[in-house]
Protein backbone atom coordinates (compact mmCIF):
# COMPACT_ATOMS: atom_id res chain seq x y z
CA UNK A 1 0.00 0.00 0.00
CA UNK A 2 1.52 3.36 -0.85
CA UNK A 3 1.39 6.41 0.94
CA UNK A 4 -1.61 9.03 0.10
CA UNK A 5 0.01 11.93 1.29
CA UNK A 6 -2.01 14.81 0.09
CA UNK A 7 -0.17 17.62 -2.48
CA UNK A 8 -0.27 20.89 -0.34
CA UNK A 9 -2.68 23.00 -2.03
CA UNK A 10 -1.57 26.23 -4.13
CA UNK A 11 -2.40 29.55 -3.07
CA UNK A 12 -4.11 31.19 -5.35
CA UNK A 13 -2.96 34.72 -5.81
CA UNK A 14 -6.81 37.08 -5.64
CA UNK A 15 -6.58 39.03 -8.11
CA UNK A 16 -4.21 36.86 -10.56
CA UNK A 17 -3.58 39.10 -13.38
CA UNK A 18 -1.91 41.70 -10.84
CA UNK A 19 1.77 42.41 -10.53
CA UNK A 20 2.98 40.53 -7.70
CA UNK A 21 2.01 42.84 -4.24
CA UNK A 22 -0.57 44.84 -6.26
CA UNK A 23 -4.55 44.43 -6.44
CA UNK A 24 -5.42 47.04 -9.48
CA UNK A 25 -6.81 44.89 -12.31
CA UNK A 26 -9.06 46.30 -14.53
CA UNK A 27 -11.18 44.08 -15.08
CA UNK A 28 -11.25 42.75 -11.15
CA UNK A 29 -14.91 43.43 -10.25
CA UNK A 30 -14.91 45.67 -7.35
CA UNK A 31 -18.02 46.84 -4.40
CA UNK A 32 -18.98 50.06 -5.31
CA UNK A 33 -17.42 53.51 -3.88
CA UNK A 34 -19.33 54.16 -0.54
CA UNK A 35 -20.55 57.79 -0.30
CA UNK A 36 -19.27 59.01 3.16
CA UNK A 37 -20.92 62.17 4.64
CA UNK A 38 -19.07 65.46 4.73
CA UNK A 39 -18.70 65.40 8.66
CA UNK A 40 -17.07 61.72 8.15
CA UNK A 41 -14.62 63.02 5.11
CA UNK A 42 -13.63 66.52 7.67
CA UNK A 43 -13.12 63.68 10.17
CA UNK A 44 -10.72 61.83 7.59
CA UNK A 45 -8.71 64.81 6.63
CA UNK A 46 -7.74 65.67 10.06
CA UNK A 47 -7.19 62.05 11.38
CA UNK A 48 -4.84 62.02 8.84
CA UNK A 49 -2.68 64.79 10.04
CA UNK A 50 -2.52 62.76 13.61
CA UNK A 51 -5.29 63.80 15.27
CA UNK A 52 -5.94 60.47 17.33
CA UNK A 53 -8.89 61.64 19.13
CA UNK A 54 -10.82 61.77 15.34
CA UNK A 55 -9.05 58.52 13.88
CA UNK A 56 -10.33 56.75 17.24
CA UNK A 57 -13.78 57.74 16.50
CA UNK A 58 -13.45 57.04 13.02
CA UNK A 59 -12.72 53.47 13.98
CA UNK A 60 -15.68 53.14 16.08
CA UNK A 61 -18.05 54.76 13.48
CA UNK A 62 -19.66 53.20 10.77
CA UNK A 63 -16.53 53.61 8.64
CA UNK A 64 -13.88 52.30 10.46
CA UNK A 65 -11.94 51.98 6.96
CA UNK A 66 -11.12 55.98 7.78
CA UNK A 67 -9.58 55.07 10.74
CA UNK A 68 -7.32 51.93 9.53
CA UNK A 69 -6.09 54.08 6.28
CA UNK A 70 -4.87 56.60 8.54
CA UNK A 71 -2.98 53.64 9.95
CA UNK A 72 -1.91 52.30 6.54
CA UNK A 73 -0.77 56.02 5.57
CA UNK A 74 1.91 55.60 8.05
CA UNK A 75 2.69 52.49 6.71
CA UNK A 76 1.48 50.17 9.11
CA UNK A 77 1.26 46.73 7.26
CA UNK A 78 -1.41 45.02 9.30
CA UNK A 79 -3.71 47.90 8.24
CA UNK A 80 -3.43 47.20 4.78
CA UNK A 81 -4.17 43.35 4.84
CA UNK A 82 -7.43 44.71 6.93
CA UNK A 83 -8.25 46.82 4.06
CA UNK A 84 -7.35 44.37 1.59
CA UNK A 85 -9.57 41.55 3.59
CA UNK A 86 -12.16 43.81 4.04
CA UNK A 87 -12.46 44.56 -0.05
CA UNK A 88 -11.92 48.41 0.23
CA UNK A 89 -9.54 48.57 -2.75
CA UNK A 90 -10.33 52.25 -3.37
CA UNK A 91 -8.57 53.41 -0.39
CA UNK A 92 -5.80 50.70 -1.25
CA UNK A 93 -5.41 52.20 -4.79
CA UNK A 94 -5.37 55.83 -3.25
CA UNK A 95 -2.22 54.76 -1.06
CA UNK A 96 -0.44 53.12 -3.89
CA UNK A 97 -1.18 55.74 -6.14
CA UNK A 98 -0.06 58.48 -3.33
CA UNK A 99 3.25 56.14 -3.27
CA UNK A 100 4.22 56.73 -7.14
CA UNK A 101 2.17 53.50 -8.18
CA UNK A 102 0.80 54.30 -11.91
CA UNK A 103 -0.33 50.96 -11.81
CA UNK A 104 -2.94 52.30 -9.35
CA UNK A 105 -3.78 55.88 -10.26
CA UNK A 106 -5.05 54.28 -13.86
CA UNK A 107 -7.23 51.84 -12.05
CA UNK A 108 -8.62 54.38 -9.75
CA UNK A 109 -8.94 56.33 -13.40
CA UNK A 110 -11.24 53.66 -14.32
CA UNK A 111 -13.44 51.90 -11.64
CA UNK A 112 -14.09 55.32 -9.88
CA UNK A 113 -12.94 58.59 -11.93
CA UNK A 114 -10.86 61.53 -12.03
CA UNK A 115 -11.32 62.93 -8.42
CA UNK A 116 -10.06 59.56 -6.29
CA UNK A 117 -7.13 59.74 -9.50
CA UNK A 118 -6.15 63.25 -8.94
CA UNK A 119 -6.23 62.56 -5.23
CA UNK A 120 -3.80 59.79 -5.34
CA UNK A 121 -1.47 62.15 -7.87
CA UNK A 122 -1.90 65.26 -5.75
CA UNK A 123 -0.71 63.08 -2.75
CA UNK A 124 2.45 62.50 -4.68
CA UNK A 125 3.50 65.91 -5.04
CA UNK A 126 1.47 66.29 -8.64
CA UNK A 127 1.04 70.03 -8.80
CA UNK A 128 -1.43 69.63 -11.44
CA UNK A 129 -3.64 67.39 -10.10
CA UNK A 130 -4.02 69.43 -6.97
CA UNK A 131 -5.35 72.43 -8.86
CA UNK A 132 -7.74 69.82 -10.82
CA UNK A 133 -8.96 68.83 -7.50
CA UNK A 134 -9.02 72.70 -6.48
CA UNK A 135 -11.47 73.57 -9.25
CA UNK A 136 -13.39 70.86 -9.39
CA UNK A 137 -16.33 69.90 -7.88
CA UNK A 138 -18.11 73.02 -6.26
CA UNK A 139 -20.04 71.06 -3.81
CA UNK A 140 -17.06 69.23 -2.22
CA UNK A 141 -16.10 72.46 -1.60
CA UNK A 142 -12.03 71.52 -1.52
CA UNK A 143 -12.45 68.82 0.71
CA UNK A 144 -10.57 66.02 -1.33
CA UNK A 145 -7.73 68.81 -2.35
CA UNK A 146 -7.52 69.40 1.65
CA UNK A 147 -7.29 65.48 2.37
CA UNK A 148 -4.75 65.05 -0.85
CA UNK A 149 -2.53 67.83 0.65
CA UNK A 150 -2.54 66.13 4.29
CA UNK A 151 -1.93 62.41 2.68
CA UNK A 152 1.10 64.38 0.74
CA UNK A 153 2.38 65.82 3.90
CA UNK A 154 2.15 62.58 5.96
CA UNK A 155 3.84 60.73 2.97
CA UNK A 156 6.56 64.00 2.56
CA UNK A 157 7.37 63.78 6.09
CA UNK A 158 7.72 59.59 6.23
CA UNK A 159 10.38 60.14 2.94
CA UNK A 160 11.84 63.07 4.81
CA UNK A 161 12.58 60.85 8.14
CA UNK A 162 13.87 57.86 5.64
CA UNK A 163 16.57 59.73 3.86
CA UNK A 164 17.56 61.60 7.06
CA UNK A 165 21.07 60.40 7.54
CA UNK A 166 21.14 60.65 10.88
CA UNK A 167 18.63 57.93 11.29
CA UNK A 168 20.26 55.95 9.14
CA UNK A 169 21.40 53.01 10.84
CA UNK A 170 24.80 51.63 9.79
CA UNK A 171 24.66 48.53 10.27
Amino acid sequence: MGSTAKEPKKRGRMFPKCRKGSIFPLSMQVPPLPLYPNKVLLAWAEAITGREELRDWLMGSEYPELGVFCHALHNEPTSRAWLRKHQHVFLLALLEGAEGQSKAVKWLRHEAGDTLADMALAADNDDEALSRLMTGDPDAKGIWAQIALRMRHVKNLIEESNNDVHRIDPN
